[in-house]
């Protein structure tokens, strides 16, 4: 079995999407990065990769067999023994996962460029080790709390959270079912469609509003974010994670 050594990771948890499992280049300062003292490295298929990469569902009990506490977290100058952490790779895509005791990859994190090469060159001549696994033919559903890798395709980390938080206010717009409301947040995204909405139902107007907000991240989408979610506390302190309290 291959091993790495002294890898730094960022791990972040219970992500089911690796589009919020953030590259080296979007880690800060304030985020909880560990030494891992010793990781075993496994190189798969690419449909197991993407299996890991984005999704939480349980991992093949032979790979979990294969790294049961061969991986050792530094921490105090300690070697802490973990059971189930590993750094996986299809050869192109690297992931270093923890499931913290259970069969499914609750944390993850990529690593730093330097130590991403150095996966390469161990894996390049190797053959990707073959595992049976449940979700081989399972076609990932995507909805509004988990949306499609494309709608946070080129966006900043601090885009891709608020745009989440953004969705989030949209669902509980949805749960509401007030039709009032709908056209009033409907009218403040987009001015001109007010005569329009005056004579259409509820779930209409809630769909052409989320399949235009849906697109992309702009100044007008941030605008629109802070005003719907204004006076709701939950919300507001994930606005404030990424902006920063605000001065009244």
């Amino acid at each position: 079995m291959l091993y790495l050594h002294d890898v730094w990771v960022n791990w972040f948890e219970g992500e089911e999407n690796g589009y919020n499992v953030c590259h080296f280049h979007e880690w800060r300062k304030d985020d909880g990065v560990e030494l891992l003292d010793q990781v075993p490295l496994i190189k798969v298929e690419t449909v197991l990769f993407h299996y890991i990469e984005n999704d939480l569902s349980e991992l093949p009990q032979q790979l979990l067999d294969e790294i049961y506490q061969k991986a050792f977290l530094r921490k105090n100058h300690e070697r802490v023994q973990l059971d189930y952490c590993f750094i996986v790779t299809d050869g192109v895509g690297i992931l270093a996962v923890d499931t913290i005791g259970y069969n499914i990859p609750i944390r993850k994190s990529r690593l730093i460029p330097r130590q991403e090469q150095l996966v390469y060159e161990m894996v390049e001549n190797h053959t990707p080790r073959k595992y049976l696994f449940n979700g081989q033919f399972h076609k990932k559903d995507f909805h509004i709390l988990s949306p499609e890798p494309e709608l946070m395709s080129g966006l900043t980390r601090k885009e891709r959270q608020l745009k989440q938080l953004l969705f989030m206010a949209m669902d509980q717009l949805y749960s509401s079912k007030n039709t009032s409301e709908i056209r009033y947040w409907y009218t403040e995204w987009n001015p001109v469609k007010y005569s329009y909405l005056q004579n259409l139902e509820f779930d209409h107007i809630w769909h052409e509003l989320y399949e235009e907000v849906k697109l992309g991240w702009s100044q007008k989408h941030s605008i629109f974010c802070e005003n719907l979610i204004k006076g709701q506390p939950f919300f507001e302190k994930l606005w404030e994670m990424e902006h920063g309290p605000k001065v009244n």
